[in-house]
């Protein structure tokens, strides 16, 4: 998975909610792209610094929101366990992937005005210190 910005970067972030909860989202994506990477839930957990229970948590929930799972695991065995992107999850992934590209591409121009605009240090007097919608 490729970094997509640096620490310095200001960016959009896409989140899609259906009412209150959350269905997609930067941090669900990410998870999605490392379990693809990786072929398990607890090594993109442990890449991501997240515990086994909040990825896996988090695989179930976006898993329920659509018609078909995006990602199936396999417990141990003798070929061990893992988990795989199913047809439907590599294809979200993509979409996601595709419509972060797109929106980001299509609000640049005012990205930079509004960089112009930014405290040089980040520690402007502004109130807002964090992302609520992050999780």
């Amino acid at each position: 998975m490729a970094d997509r910005s640096g620490p310095e970067t200001l960016r959009m972030r896409l989140r899609f909610k259906r009412g209150a909860q959350l269905v997609l989202g930067p941090g669900r994506m990410d998870l999605l792209a490392l379990i693809d990477e990786l072929g398990s839930i607890s090594a993109a957990a442990r890449r991501m610094g997240m515990s086994y229970r909040r990825a896996w948590l988090l695989v179930d929930e976006t898993n329920r929101h659509f018609a078909g799972p995006l990602v199936e695991s396999a417990t141990g065995g003798q070929k061990g366990g893992g988990a795989h992107l199913t047809d439907t999850g590599r294809e979200v992934l993509a979409l996601y992937r595709d419509m972060e590209d797109r929106a980001s591409a299509a609000v640049e121009p005012d990205l930079e005005r509004l960089r112009r605009l930014l405290a040089a240090d980040g520690d402007g007097d502004g109130a807002g210190n964090g992302d609520a919608d992050e999780a």
